[in-house]
Formats: C-alpha cells, structure tokens, sequence
C-alpha cells in the first residue's frame, strides 16, 4: 500500500472519532504559471494531519473539556522520517500535544 491510500484508511478512521478532528496538512511549494512561488501547509517538516483532540479535564480544574493539538506523520512500514518531520514532532510533544508516526490505522488507534 502506498502512503496515500494508508493516509485515507488513517484519516477516515481517525475522523469517525466523535473526539478527533483532523485535517490534512499538503505542505510544498508550487510555481504558478506567471513565475509567482505559493507554498502551502504549516511548515516543513509538519505532519501530514493535524489537528485536535478533545479530552476532559480532570475535576480540579472544572471539569472543562480541552482541544490538544494533534499531528499524525503517516508513512509506509518502509517510509522514513525526515530530520524536519522529527523535529515537528517532537515540538508538538514536548509542547503537551499528541505526536505519532502511524505506519497503519492500528499504530493510528493509540492517539483515540
């Protein structure tokens, strides 16, 4: 399977989540026809879906529900990670939101 068709299996399912909202992230540079440079996505190195999850609050803090930003890599079982998809993710981390390299839909069912 090529990593397209496993980003649509990963998305599909992690869309039928009620509490993950993800969208894809096309990150890349286009030359338009009149010579302009369009670049698209966060930034290089980011994930290929992001988004958010909710989760709850505990109790102590009113039990409120909170949005955790959410970035998903997809690669095939042989896929690598760039140095720049590395560091995206391990920001993301240390930053308090969910980071993961899916290879499968069943590595994507960790972060639900």
């Amino acid at each position: 399977m090529n990593e397209k068709d496993l980003q649509t299996q990963i998305h599909r399912f992690l869309g039928g989540q009620k509490n993950i909202r993800l969208f894809r992230n096309q990150v890349g540079t286009y030359k338009l026809q009149d010579g302009r440079v369009v670049s698209s996505g966060l930034a290089k190195g980011s994930a290929d879906l992001i988004g958010w999850k909710t989760v709850e609050i505990t109790p102590d803090m009113v039990g409120k529900k909170l949005a955790v930003f959410t970035s998903v890599e997809i690669k095939t079982p042989t896929g690598r990670v760039s140095p720049e998809q590395s560091n995206w993710l391990k920001q993301v981390s240390d930053g308090g939101g969910i980071s993961l390299i899916a290879r499968s839909v069943e590595e994507a069912k960790q972060i639900v």
